[in-house]
């Protein structure tokens, strides 16, 4: 090889070193150009972003004035919801006056026990709407709601009740105790022990009820069953826990009757009486400080006033009188 030829040798190196070099130059400026592109869409966004959250502070945007539409739009039917409970309230409660003064007055029979009806639920109930801004306005309306849920309830379980004794009127009406349990003449001076839950008890010292009423009479005084009814106790021996000799009387439809303290039970378990037939005689038995009789009216269970089963054949004054002299008059005993 001649020197001549060396240079030219070294033509195609500085050639594609050129060709490198330039592409490098080229490249270069893009990838510059793209690094500065994505750069101003970062900032771009992060500026939108930032304007978007101070936009936000301190003015609605579309969709929040329509949350906020929805929210009040919301408040409005709970307020119209929560008057239309309080009118159903108003109606169930004029219809629950009329069943306890009306309707069972017809019938002649006490009103239905509550006893857990009205018990407001528990606080964990509402356990799921608490921490909203909203909570007091969704658990009071949910609240007035249980209520009168508990109400109707209530209500339906009476008129069934009702209706099971317009059925049987007819047996019902010598049921239910409807007479006095001795002669009223044989009153001895008018001394009736009155019904009385925080009476204080004249042998023991201390309250205790009185769960039923007294008439203080003569030992051997004729004692009448107050309305039909199957013997249920009669016992005639033993203290019985102070009651001492008695008879306990099944009238059903949830009623029953008790004649305590007596000298003689006339009848045995299982028999069936009549209003008015004698069952018994008055005595002195039991935990008793003189001769009277004890008269209870149980109905389902709960010892009710036996005075409201006597102005069935009183005159309004005379059961006026009567109870004065309840009010009046401490006898007993039990």
């Amino acid at each position: 090889m001649t020197q001549k030829e060396q240079p030219s040798d070294k033509q195609p190196t500085l050639v594609r070193e050129a060709q490198m070099l330039t592409r490098e130059v080229v490249a270069a400026p893009f990838r510059l150009r793209t690094y500065r592109l994505i750069r101003r869409i970062l900032i771009g966004f992060i500026l939108v972003s930032l304007a978007n959250v101070i936009f936000s502070s301190f003015f609605y945007t579309p969709k929040m004035y329509g949350i906020v539409r929805e929210n009040r739009d919301l408040i409005i039917k709970y307020r119209i919801l929560q008057d239309r409970i309080r009118a159903a309230q108003r109606k169930v409660d004029d219809i629950r006056h009329r069943d306890n003064f009306v309707y069972r007055s017809l019938f002649s029979t006490d009103t239905l026990a509550v006893d857990g009806v009205y018990t407001p639920y528990a606080d964990e109930k509402y356990a799921p709407l608490q921490g909203d801004a909203y909570t007091p306005l969704m658990e009071g309306t949910w609240r007035q709601l249980d209520a009168l849920a508990r109400t109707l309830y209530l209500e339906s379980v009476s008129f069934d009740e009702l209706q099971a004794l317009s059925d049987n009127k007819g047996k019902m009406s010598t049921a239910i105790p409807a007479i006095w349990p001795i002669d009223r003449t044989a009153l001895r001076n008018d001394r009736i022990g009155a019904f009385n839950p925080r009476r204080m008890h004249p042998i023991l010292h201390r309250v205790q009820a009185h769960t039923g009423v007294d008439f203080g009479c003569d030992v051997g005084t004729p004692v009448y069953a107050t309305g039909d009814g199957t013997v249920e106790i009669a016992d005639n021996s033993g203290y019985n826990g102070g009651y001492g000799r008695q008879i306990l009387l099944n009238h059903q439809f949830g009623y029953k009757t008790r004649y305590a303290h007596l000298s003689k039970a006339l009848v045995r378990p299982g028999d069936r009486v009549h209003r008015g037939q004698i069952i018994g005689e008055t005595g002195n038995t039991g935990r008793s400080t003189g001769p009277h009789l004890h008269y209870e009216v149980i109905h389902k269970g709960v010892p009710v006033n036996p005075v409201n089963y006597f102005n069935r054949n009183m005159s309004a004054e005379e059961y006026e009188q009567l109870l004065e002299k309840m009010r009046e008059t401490n006898f007993e005993k039990l």
